[in-house]
């Protein structure tokens, strides 16, 4: 009870005040009209209804915010076609160079150990982990990615996985640049799919579908093999399961929490002042968002590795990821809402809609047998 109540206060917080919106006479009808404040204190339904129709709280999410506009008088235009000019003209060509001799590097160390060193597993695993750090450097380098880290450095132990909050899939980039993390990620078609089918899989990334339920167990399975592993790299998931816009954190996943073992919150911060980072995967490609972080002046953001953190007696899985949900919210100074990132890729469930349906009914009655 004490989840819903503190889930509702968290709405009732975000919900806009309607009396604000609401015209003058509305709320000063005489009583024998049907008033506007009237009809809305009917049902809480339609309070949510009318608060979503004025401000989407849950939309509001997953949207990017535009930079205001600076250019708009004669003085700063042409500064700001200088600055047009040197970000693609002079800036891209040097990172996409930069990028370049990257891969080159990377494919000519890779392939060779990849393929030589078979019989050597564990000297094998430990320079191709090197290399996805290195590859990893020359993409943070492509954006002039200024990234400062906060608190120890992660090191391979048993019985632990980290958790952070996710704005793109460039925050698995950043925090592999530091340590090699095997990643727990959405599979992805194009390149970012061969990627990860091949090099990826070498420092013990797992992939899913969100599409197929069978995924679910099989992800599950395969999380627990590799926790228990003493020579497997640092697990890392991104709980809330989809990319939101760095203002908001949605609900967390339970998965990740009843493992029984260490959670390691990270919470990471993205400055705007020069680019959003944020990826809206439903209006772009991942190729043109590196083109839109490769283009700007630079991408800069801060890393928080926070204290380890242990399920406590009495809680549950549930309960414990909304504590450390709390705490990455509270470092990255990002708001809480009690929202299923997942609806972004679903309708709500037919349960859902008789619930709200059977509460609508029954307000509906009750205001009837007062009047």
């Amino acid at each position: 009870m004490s989840n819903l109540k503190s889930s509702s206060s968290e709405l009732d917080f975000d919900r806009p005040n309607l009396e604000d919106y609401l015209p003058t006479g509305s709320i000063q009808e005489p009583h024998g009209k049907l008033r506007l404040r009237d009809l809305l204190d009917i049902s809480p339904t339609l309070t949510e209804a009318a608060g979503a129709i004025i401000d989407d709280s849950f939309t509001r999410c997953f949207k990017s915010n535009p930079p205001e506009p600076w250019n708009w008088n004669i003085y700063l235009f042409p500064l700001w076609c200088l600055g047009v000019v040197v970000r693609y003209g002079i800036l891209f060509p040097i990172r996409v160079i930069v990028l370049t001799i990257g891969w080159i590097i990377f494919l000519s160390c890779y392939i060779p150990v990849h393929l030589l060193l078979k019989g050597h597993d564990k000297f094998r695993k430990k320079l191709e982990r090197c290399l996805v750090e290195l590859i990893c450097s020359f993409f943070v380098a492509s954006w002039t990615g200024v990234v400062k880290y906060h608190g120890p450095r992660p090191s391979i132990r048993p019985k632990q996985v980290f958790v952070a909050n996710h704005t793109s899939m460039i925050d698995f980039i950043v925090l592999e640049q530091m340590t090699a993390f095997a990643v727990i990620m959405q599979k992805h078609p194009g390149w970012v799919g061969l990627l990860q089918s091949t090099i990826l899989e070498g420092v013990g990334c797992i992939w899913f579908n969100r599409s197929e339920a069978k995924d679910r167990e099989i992800v599950a399975k395969k999380l627990r093999q590799h926790v228990e592993g003493a020579d497997n790299n640092p697990l890392l998931i991104f709980p809330e399961g989809t990319c939101v816009n760095n203002h908001y954190t949605v609900m967390f996943k339970k998965g990740a929490f009843e493992l029984g073992c260490t959670v390691c919150p990270v919470a990471i911060k993205y400055n705007k002042i020069f680019v959003d980072a944020f990826w809206n995967s439903k209006k772009q490609s991942f190729t043109t968002h590196l083109l839109q972080l490769m283009t700007s002046w630079a991408v800069v953001c801060d890393v928080w590795y926070l204290e380890p953190q242990n399920i406590r007696p009495g809680e549950t899985p549930i309960e414990f990821a909304e504590r450390v949900r709390d705490i990455i919210s509270v470092r990255a100074g990002l708001k809480k809402v009690p929202w299923d990132g997942y609806l972004k890729y679903s309708r709500p469930s037919p349960k859902h809609r008789e619930r709200k349906q059977q509460s609508f009914a029954e307000s509906v009655l009750r205001r009837l047998e007062e009047k």
